[in-house]
């Protein structure tokens, strides 16, 4: 925040405090499952200490379309505030768009489905290679290659190894399998049996 003061005399670049009702959601931030938890929590830390670290947002007419910090901005409106710190920057929809993915690809709530689903928007959408998405993410290319290989696993493989909490290895392991209907049954098996991912691997090859 070097260079960003709490001066509202210019608005670009620096922290200045914006009416609540002025901001909306930006498109590219998905929802999960688990995205509301916590934020009761959340919401008590800002009744006591306000929001200590500012929102992101870019200039839209009169409004403002949030970039990153949707938790800090609906836990605010939870508070009953009606401004918010927040930092305006001024930058294109597709800059905007990209760096709202990135933020949601880093946030720790995702699951690993969700992030590769980001990641695959990030390249079909807006045209990067898995070479400036992994430089964008500081992951490396053969992690962002693995986690684009999850999408092969259909919607119902998906859902039944999240709501088991089985593990990205878990998944990456049902891979090897050729067909949706062998994946399902080794997936059965798992479950009832509550494999470990060596366990898994050993009934994948079998």
């Amino acid at each position: 925040m070097s260079g960003m003061n709490f001066t509202k005399e210019k608005t670009v670049g620096v922290v200045v405090d914006l009416d609540i009702d002025r901001i909306y959601a930006n498109p590219d931030q998905p929802r999960t499952p688990r995205y509301d938890e916590g934020l009761s929590d959340l919401a008590d830390s800002v009744r006591l200490n306000g929001v200590l670290q500012p929102i992101s947002v870019r200039r839209c007419g009169d409004r403002y379309e949030l970039i990153s910090g949707e938790r800090r901005l609906r836990a605010a409106k939870m508070c009953g505030l009606t401004q918010i710190p927040a930092i305006i920057y001024d930058m294109s929809d597709r800059n905007s768009a990209i760096l709202a993915l990135v933020e949601n690809i880093q946030r720790q709530d995702l699951t690993f489905f969700d992030e590769a689903s980001a990641i695959e928007r990030l390249i079909t959408i807006y045209g990067m290679t898995q070479e400036e998405a992994a430089s964008r993410l500081g992951k490396a290319q053969s992690t962002i290659a693995n986690k684009l290989r999850l999408l092969r696993l259909t919607p119902p493989e998906r859902e039944l190894i999240i709501r088991n909490r089985l593990t990205e290895r878990h998944a990456r392991a049902l891979l090897r399998l050729g067909s949706p209907s062998e994946r399902l049954l080794v997936l059965d098996r798992v479950i009832k049996n509550s494999l470990n991912v060596d366990k898994t691997e050993l009934l994948i090859d079998e």
